[in-house]
C-alpha cells in the first residue's frame, strides 16, 4: 500500500444511555445526515421494548446488546480466484466488522420489516433477534452454512 492507513474516528457516546455502541447504530440507522431522527427511531424503538418486557428484569438495552450478539457472525466467505476457478474461502471475521455487519443486517432486515413505523420494525427484529429467529438471524445462520460448506477450500487463506 502506497498510503498510510487512515486512523480511527473516535465515537462520542450517546446522550441518553452513554454508550459508544449505540451510537454506532444510530450512525448506520441515520439517513440523509438526520442524526437527530435516527436517535429518536432508536429510543423509540427501546422504549417499545421495555413496555413489551416489563415483566422481564434484563433492561431494554441489554435485550438490544443480546440480540446483536446473536446475529453477529463469526466467520464469513470471501471470493478467492485460483487458476481460473473462484472458490468461496471461508475465514474468521475481524472483531470491528463482525459488530459493523451485525448492525448492518439488524438495520437491513428492519427496514424490510412491515409495519407502521421504522421503530416499530426496529423493535420486532430486535426481539426477533432476541429470540434467535428473524432475517438477521438467519442471514448470520446462512453465513455460517455457507461457511461450514466450504471449509475444504480453507487453506486457500490469504
Amino acid at each position: 500500500m502506497r498510503k498510510s492507513k487512515p486512523k480511527k474516528r473516535i465515537l462520542l457516546p450517546d446522550p441518553k444511555y452513554n454508550d459508544v455502541l449505540v451510537t454506532r447504530f444510530v450512525n448506520n440507522l441515520m439517513k440523509k445526515g438526520k442524526k437527530g431522527i435516527a436517535y429518536r427511531v432508536f429510543y423509540e424503538a427501546i422504549d417499545i421494548i421495555a413496555e413489551k418486557n416489563k415483566d422481564n428484569d434484563k433492561s431494554a438495552l441489554d435485550i438490544w446488546k443480546k440480540a446483536l450478539d446473536n446475529i453477529t457472525p463469526q466467520v464469513e466467505v470471501k471470493s478467492r480466484r485460483i487458476g481460473g476457478a473462484t472458490f468461496q474461502v471461508p475465514q474468521e471475521v475481524r472483531p470491528d466488522r463482525k459488530v459493523s455487519l451485525a448492525i448492518k443486517h439488524m438495520i437491513l432486515f428492519a427496514r424490510k420489516r412491515s409495519g407502521k413505523s421504522m421503530a416499530e420494525k426496529l423493535a420486532a427484529e430486535i426481539m426477533a433477534a432476541y429470540n434467535e429467529e428473524g432475517g438477521a438471524f438467519k442471514k448470520k445462520e446462512d453465513m455460517h452454512k455457507m461457511a461450514e460448506a466450504n471449509k475444504a477450500f480453507a487453506f486457500f487463506r490469504f
